[in-house]
């Protein structure tokens, strides 16, 4: 394995995490709960832990990548390493949320979980896949864009950054409102889903249907291997962290607004002269309207 395989190891851990086994799975939590701990455990002592077979670890660490668990463990003591010296700065804290933290504890977590989603989601994201995405945006002449719950937060934000540098961006609200737009993009058009699992079903079906026509389509999710990023044309890979509170829903957030910047800033430094225009314009608009002080 290489040195950005050993960077990215707990991201690759937390992304393959829905597709693994029972078993499986529980392995990956202990390595993402407590890593630390976990990577001075023996194959024997990893097992026992998770209550299952050494023949279950074995398939773990050859499903990330790796022959040996010894190269498995050093890795991962590297991504360790790598998470506390990206979190140096911020308060010592450990593990969720939980019903004792005074409101200084959850503030200190909270912003270790979205520093944390950021910085992987800006580690691991794939500059390809970024360009490409760029390319099908500054191409388009009409782009929807959808999610539910906190995703559609994420692609209202990024239908109105397009719309300020002038690109015809819609965000649709509901399902039956975004399918039935959908079903009318063709070639020359782009849909922009978002969801952080990949497998909310109304969003998997915007892409699918937009497709059917010729649209092409962006997924923006946290797993690379969801039926969403399998109904897109491309797949900008966040790399989020989850709490038992609004799980799913706060580092992903933030992770998810952060792409959304990275792409919108793409778009308008490749038409840089118009969308500064464009930003001056709808600026001195909103600027024109506060209410000044005698």
């Amino acid at each position: 394995m290489t040195g950005e395989d050993a960077e990215t190891l707990l991201i690759r851990i937390r992304a393959a995490m829905p597709a693994l086994r029972p078993s499986e799975r529980r392995i990956a939590e202990e390595f993402t709960g407590e890593p630390a701990a976990a990577a001075n455990l023996s194959i024997a002592e990893l097992a026992a832990r998770c209550q299952t077979s050494t023949t279950s670890v074995v398939r773990f660490y050859r499903r990330m990548g790796y022959s040996h668990y010894r190269d498995f463990r050093i890795d991962l003591t590297r991504a360790v390493a790598r998470e506390e010296l990206a979190t140096a700065s911020l308060p010592e804290v450990s593990g969720d949320i939980d019903r004792n933290d005074s409101l200084a504890g959850i503030v200190s977590k909270v912003a270790m979980n979205e520093t944390l989603s950021i910085a992987d989601t800006a580690r691991y994201l794939d500059m390809d896949a970024l360009g490409r995405a760029v390319e099908l945006l500054l191409g388009a002449r009409r782009i929807d864009t959808f999610g539910v719950g906190a995703s559609a937060l994420v692609g209202l934000d990024l239908q109105q950054k397009l719309s300020r540098i002038g690109r015809t961006a819609i965000n649709w609200h509901d399902s039956h409102s975004a399918w039935t737009s959908a079903a009318t993009l063709g070639p020359g058009c782009v849909a922009v889903a978002v969801s952080h699992t990949g497998a909310t079903v109304d969003t998997v079906e915007f892409l699918a249907i937009a497709r059917k026509p010729g649209a092409a389509t962006i997924a923006i999710t946290n797993f690379g291997d969801s039926p969403l990023a399998r109904a897109a044309d491309v797949t900008l890979t966040t790399a989020a962290r989850e709490t038992r509170f609004r799980s799913g829903a706060l580092g992903s957030r933030i992770a998810q607004l952060m792409v959304v910047d990275c792409l919108f800033t793409g778009v308008a430094q490749a038409s840089y002269d118009a969308s500064m225009e464009a930003l001056r314009n709808t600026y001195a608009v909103v600027h024109d309207r506060r209410v000044t002080r005698e």
